[in-house]
């Protein structure tokens, strides 16, 4: 028994098993986090990066939504390089086709590896860990039950959320 436990759920349908595990344990809702928003944010950055021709240090995106193929948003207005907008430095079709790699890039890494894929989701779980163990207060998209943010109820979906020792500080509208 662990009344201070909190879950990060990594099994997919991610929103799906967020909710369950939320339902089925009757914890709190900041102690169970969707880690599929964090992985597909760095998916994009990936990509971003790839075709600004730059370190990925130098990009912040973020992938907020269902973790889907067709349920996730990537943010591209509000992506940046070092603050500027990526839009100065890439075309439409160019964020297109990123937006679009970003969306089938879990799917792809799957069908090339025939299993699913196994270091990107540890390395975005190792994130979210951190964060909580040094209360880094960062921010990171995750599915998350919500209860009234954004207008929705009783369903778990991808948003930005402060994640520190309680698990979600609090949910970014």
């Amino acid at each position: 028994y662990s009344p201070n436990v909190i879950v990060i759920v990594v099994s997919n349908p991610m929103d799906t098993m967020a909710y369950l595990v939320h339902k089925a344990t009757g914890l709190p809702k900041n102690r169970v986090i969707g880690m599929g928003g964090a992985l597909d944010s760095a998916r994009f950055k990936y990509r971003l990066a790839e075709a600004l021709d730059c370190p990925i240090s130098d990009v912040d995106g973020m992938v907020i939504g269902a973790h889907s193929d067709t349920g996730m948003l990537p943010l591209t207005r509000l992506a940046t390089r070092n603050g500027v907008p990526v839009s100065t430095f890439l075309s439409k079709e160019q964020l297109d086709s990123v937006e679009q790699e970003t969306r089938v890039g879990g799917a792809t890494l799957t069908k090339l590896l025939g299993t699913s894929a196994w270091y990107a989701p540890g390395a975005a779980v190792s994130e979210l860990v951190r964060a909580i163990a040094q209360d880094s207060k960062k921010m990171f998209p995750c599915s998350l039950l919500l209860e009234g943010e954004y207008d929705l109820s009783d369903i778990s979906f991808g948003v930005p959320a402060i994640i520190g020792k309680n698990g979600v500080e609090k949910i970014v509208e």
